[in-house]
């Protein structure tokens, strides 16, 4: 079965709200589900005052649902899915609005605007999807609570279904697909080794090309699960272990100290707020900054700094090569030519 979206993605998706247009009769029978007859009624309405309808979808709590994006920005393909395979919404509770205590979802209202379906997401959704994930859940993290609302003619049918849910986005606020069940994975949200990021206005990191400005080049994702089995660790405690691990994340992720060194950037990383930790996060990144002195900020980048000093810049210009000197760690030795070492690491004769 097919879907798209209605003109309203764009607003919806900045609410984390969204409304599917099905083919055909708009159930999800294609995707596994076994349309059935609604009868409920809001209240002060008789059963006759409400039309029957075939509910858009019959997923439930703990099922996961995907779909595809065209390349001009339509859905299709919207389908249940296993939650272990790849997905963008995972179902944590199925509210009808027919029986909310107003007569705002009667027989001849409209689908709410996307203003009025973040105060519902707020209002029936959020409390359901925390109980759902077991009361782990980190606001600032990489999932965020959602909800879907029926297509047009379901609706105008009297389909009132609203199905709750967890779902990730990226730094547009598009559904990205995720594995496995939320409830089971690290809700910290970082980017990958190789990859940029750029702080804007909001203090908000977005993720970039590295060949776009940028304030920071990610070496390395900190897993602390092991690293503090026994709660949250506090700022000192994390800037300890990570002052370690992102220095030698940089060095690897450069090839050798002395690249650092040439490079004049320096190690980053960022802490895990102690909510967040509750909530499910223990992974952070380790990044390369440059600190501009005038702005007491970041520097703006462009270019990787695995290229050398020549393949970026620094505030627009070359980074200023740094005084000469002996390097902290020497490069590994090479390899002598000479007889192989025999088995269990001695000495050939």
């Amino acid at each position: 079965m097919n879907v798209g979206l209605i003109g309203a993605l764009a607003a919806a998706v900045a609410v984390g709200s969204y409304q599917y247009v099905a083919d055909g009769n708009g159930a999800d029978t294609a995707a596994g589900g076994d349309a059935t007859t609604s009868t409920s009624t809001a209240p002060g309405e008789s059963a006759t005052d409400v039309p029957r309808a075939t509910p858009f979808t019959t997923a439930d709590a703990g099922t996961c649902l995907t779909w595809e994006f065209t390349p001009d920005g339509e859905v299709e393909s919207f389908e249940r899915i296993s939650c272990e395979e790849p997905h963008r919404f995972e179902v944590s509770s199925r509210e009808d609005l027919a029986a909310y205590p107003a007569s705002e979802f009667g027989r001849d209202s409209e689908i709410p605007n996307t203003t009025r379906q973040a105060q519902l997401r707020e209002e029936l959704c959020l409390n359901p999807t925390v109980r759902y994930l077991d009361g782990n859940y980190d606001p600032l993290g990489r999932y965020s609570v959602a909800s879907i609302l029926p297509p047009p003619e379901r609706w105008a049918a009297g389909d009132r279904t609203l199905l709750c849910g967890v779902q990730s986005t990226d730094s547009s606020g598009q559904p990205v697909k995720t594995t496995g069940y939320a409830a089971e994975q690290d809700q910290a949200r970082v980017a990958q080794p190789g990859e940029c990021q750029f702080v804007d206005g909001s203090d908000s990191l977005n993720v970039v090309g590295c060949d776009e400005d940028h304030h920071i080049e990610i070496t390395a994702v900190a897993d602390l699960s092991g690293v503090f089995p026994d709660g949250a660790p506090g700022v000192e405690e994390q800037d300890a272990h990570l002052r370690e691990v992102c220095t030698d994340a940089a060095i690897d992720y450069l090839g050798e100290e002395e690249d650092l060194y040439q490079s004049t950037l320096q190690p980053y990383w960022n802490v895990i707020p102690s909510a967040s930790w509750e909530g499910g996060s223990r992974s952070t990144n380790c990044g390369l900054v440059h600190a501009n002195e005038e702005t007491e900020f970041f520097s703006v980048l462009n270019g990787s700094a695995t290229d050398g000093p020549e393949g970026f810049t620094i505030d627009g210009e070359q980074p200023t090569p740094p005084p000469e000197r002996d390097p902290v760690r020497p490069p590994a030795p090479a390899p002598e030519d000479g007889p192989a070492p025999a088995e269990g690491g001695a000495p050939a004769p």
